[in-house]
């Protein structure tokens, strides 16, 4: 068996205020392999999103910790944990988080011009043209329907080739149409590129469509399927 590209080792997540400590997630420990998909489930509240940014190291985990490509993401600063988040991750959330100044074509070069790339209007032209948005290279997100925005986003997550893409409800803010439609399209990009792709859903028929899904209840791998 490979090597698991994302291994989560025993994570507990605590929050303290006036009231006490909350546990947002408890003990949670699992793997993923190069190439699956997996879906985590689960009711609103349960940590999902919590869960996923603590793969991605942008939340830290009050116990136990994350491998991410052999990397253990909590023995390592901020800094080094934003420089293999660069090299290896992409992300797509609900909200699509594109620089309003900026327009489509210019959302998706960034994350290259980042790197330094030459070739980053090329490639970032070529990705907008593979989810259908050759025709809206110049135009902002303001006058893109949600959509639209929505393809902006993978395609700026796609356009690095990462090893890891994590989604957080990706289709969140869509209508079911275009929602269908984007689903489509993730699905389809990770299976040209080989990447691994982890996403956080209430769709049970999105989640189906996944190698696995793992199930949050109250904090705790409650069950895990394969599909």
């Amino acid at each position: 068996m490979s090597e698991p590209i994302i291994a989560v080792e025993r994570v507990t997540k605590q929050v303290h205020d006036s009231t006490g400590t909350l546990t947002i997630l408890h003990d949670i420990d699992f793997t993923v392999l190069a190439r699956e998909s997996a879906a985590i489930v689960g009711a609103s509240g349960s940590g999902k999103s919590t869960l996923l940014s603590i793969i991605a190291g942008l939340d830290t985990p009050t116990t136990g910790t994350v491998r991410l490509a052999g990397t253990d993401l909590f023995s390592i600063d901020e800094d080094a944990r934003a420089a293999v988040r660069a090299a290896k991750v992409g992300f797509v959330f609900q909200s699509f988080q594109l620089l309003g100044n900026l327009n489509a074509l210019e959302n998706v070069m960034l994350p290259l011009e980042l790197q330094g790339r030459s070739d980053a209007r090329l490639l970032a032209t070529e990705m907008l043209r593979r989810v259908g948005l050759g025709e809206r290279l110049r135009h902002y997100p303001k006058v893109l329907s949600g959509g639209e925005q929505q393809r902006v986003a993978l395609a700026r997550a796609f356009v690095m080739q990462p090893a890891v893409l994590l989604a957080d409800e990706p289709t969140g803010s869509l209508d079911f149409a275009t929602g269908e439609a984007v689903i489509e399209l993730m699905f389809a990009l990770n299976r040209e590129a080989g990447t691994t792709l982890v996403l956080v859903t209430h769709d049970r028929a999105i989640a189906a469509r996944c190698d696995r899904q793992l199930r949050i209840e109250a904090g705790r791998v409650k069950v895990e399927a394969e599909a």
